[in-house]
């Protein structure tokens, strides 16, 4: 396992990818930040960092996951969205129980909900990166995306072009069903995710990429 875990440590460089977003109405930054393996709670994992601001919101979120599946195994999150409140809450993703833990905190109110789930659950930003590593990238393909609380079919549905800030891509279409998601990979070796629109947190936003550091 130790080897193992080496040879996808190697796999797992570092990047920076750095976008707009527009949430609820309001412009903001946002950058995801694959900053590679890490020790947390005992546990072997690929530490993934997403961050959001703009004038009514904040969001950081830190992601743990598997090293092997890009499954998320903790999720810690603070967050300040205007109209929804500010906290911080931790998911705890324990697949042999089948079970999601969530621990909210606001001030001095913690509260727990248990979300019972079959099986390995994925976060999307998880599912972003383990897709660009090891998908295929052919049209018709068509994976499964396994939310916590809702599952959904996703398939890579087109090649076309996507305009952004004056520079025309190729780009691999994305598109969940039902239709809560969809994700334009740059065509390049580098498959970057140019623009993600959907629910990000609790909020539909639209990402679009803006430059990327390696």
């Amino acid at each position: 396992m130790v080897l193992v875990f080496y040879l996808f440590s190697i796999q797992a460089q570092a990047e920076t990818i750095y976008y707009s977003i527009r949430q609820m109405g309001f412009d903001g930054e946002a950058s995801l930040d694959l900053v590679g393996p890490k020790d947390y709670r005992n546990h072997k994992t690929v530490w993934i960092v997403f961050k959001a601001h703009g004038k009514n919101f904040s969001d950081e979120e830190d992601i743990y996951v598997d090293p092997l599946t890009y499954k998320p195994m903790f999720v810690e999150r603070n967050f300040d969205l205007n109209i929804f409140g500010h906290g911080k809450t931790l998911e705890e993703y324990l697949p042999s129980k089948g079970e999601v833990i969530i621990t909210k905190t606001e001030g001095d109110q913690i509260t727990k909900q248990i979300i019972h789930k079959a099986g390995a659950v994925d976060n999307i930003y998880g599912f972003i990166f383990q897709y660009r590593r090891e998908g295929s990238f052919k049209i018709g393909d068509v994976l499964d995306l396994t939310l916590p609380t809702k599952d959904f079919k996703i398939s890579l549905v087109d090649r076309e072009k996507l305009d952004i800030n004056g520079k025309t891509y190729d780009t691999y279409y994305m598109q969940s069903q039902p239709g809560r998601y969809k994700i334009w990979f740059d065509a390049s070796e580098h498959k970057w995710p140019l623009r993600i629109t959907g629910s990000i947190g609790i909020i539909n936003s639209v990402m679009t990429m803006k430059g990327h550091d390696e």
